[in-house]
């Protein structure tokens, strides 16, 4: 059963709902240890005392706030709690927003929100309210030792409480990724977009998660038993000879590579409407690998 996170109470007006934070997701990624290649001796992470250079265990490990220049205040749980004990434990719906409204990359991690003893019917009141309004509430909460905006929003039977990043966090996109601001300014025709949106349309399915995997953790899996079977744990593959230079997108015909992707899924690019049928189903299922992540077979 995963951990508790956090235990506290959602209050709006006079709603107060106890409740349970728990983890909605996790990591699959491989984990690494750093060797010393002249023994490949594994290189421990260790917490050392800069003033005498012996290791410190993690029991004997404090927080501390450095006020003045070598200077530090010492700081337990309960300074962190008794610096606003209401704010520690209580999620504070500050209102109610359209979720269209908020960006994708304002949100940070989810966890499920699970309603504690007594809580349970103003809970199920809340989050009915929340899918009949089609609404989010928008919450401060604090986690560990720092204060989140939050979304709640409902999934299937569940409350799921994603934290927010703050305006100065995000950074804008014009700096990285600087791009003409119409069709006209980008050169492309109303017949290419026409086809593109005719694609779009014909490769449209319905989300479903459990289709994808992280088939690149099974190559590199795949990878490392090689290399093992072959009796070269201890050989440093040397880099690979560079390839060639990738085509940019200024020396390719856009148009016929649209047309060209429509006739592969079976669509018939047209100069007049952009909508059409959806491809076949056979079109839809079997995408060209360039242009799709890998899926899990059925």
């Amino acid at each position: 059963m995963a951990r508790v996170i956090w235990k506290g109470a959602v209050s709006f007006s006079l709603i107060h709902i106890p409740v349970s934070l728990y983890p909605a997701s996790r990591s699959a990624s491989l984990d690494f240890d750093m060797l010393d290649r002249r023994d490949f001796a594994p290189i421990g992470y260790q917490r050392i005392n800069k003033s005498s250079g012996k290791p410190v265990e993690w029991g004997d490990i404090v927080k501390g706030y450095q006020y003045e220049k070598g200077e530090y205040v010492v700081l337990s749980d309960e300074d962190f709690r008794q610096a606003n004990v209401e704010a520690t434990q209580t999620i504070d719906i500050q209102g109610f927003v359209d979720p269209g409204e908020i960006q994708p990359m304002y949100y940070g991690t989810p966890y499920y929100l699970a309603a504690e003893k007594r809580g349970e019917k103003v809970y199920t009141l809340l989050r009915e309210a929340l899918t009949k309004s089609n609404t989010v509430a928008i919450g401060l909460i604090v986690i560990r030792t720092r204060q989140h905006v939050c979304a709640l929003l409902p999934a299937g039977n569940t409350l799921l409480l994603n934290t927010l990043r703050y305006a100065d966090e995000v950074l804008p996109p014009e700096p990285h990724a600087p791009a003409a601001a119409t069709l006209e300014q980008a050169k492309v025709s109303q017949r290419e977009f026409g086809m593109a949106v005719k694609l779009l349309e014909d490769m449209r399915q319905k989300w479903q998660p459990e289709n994808y995997q992280d088939s690149y953790r099974e190559d590199l899996l795949r990878r490392i038993d090689q290399k093992v079977q072959a009796g070269k744990t201890k050989t440093l593959t040397p880099a690979a000879a560079k390839a060639g230079e990738v085509r940019t997108a200024d020396v390719v015909d856009l148009g016929e590579l649209l047309k060209r992707s429509l006739e592969q899924r079976g669509g018939k690019p047209t100069r007049g409407s952009t909508r059409g049928r959806s491809a076949p189903a056979a079109a839809r299922s079997t995408p060209s690998k360039s242009a799709a992540p890998r899926r899990r077979r059925a």
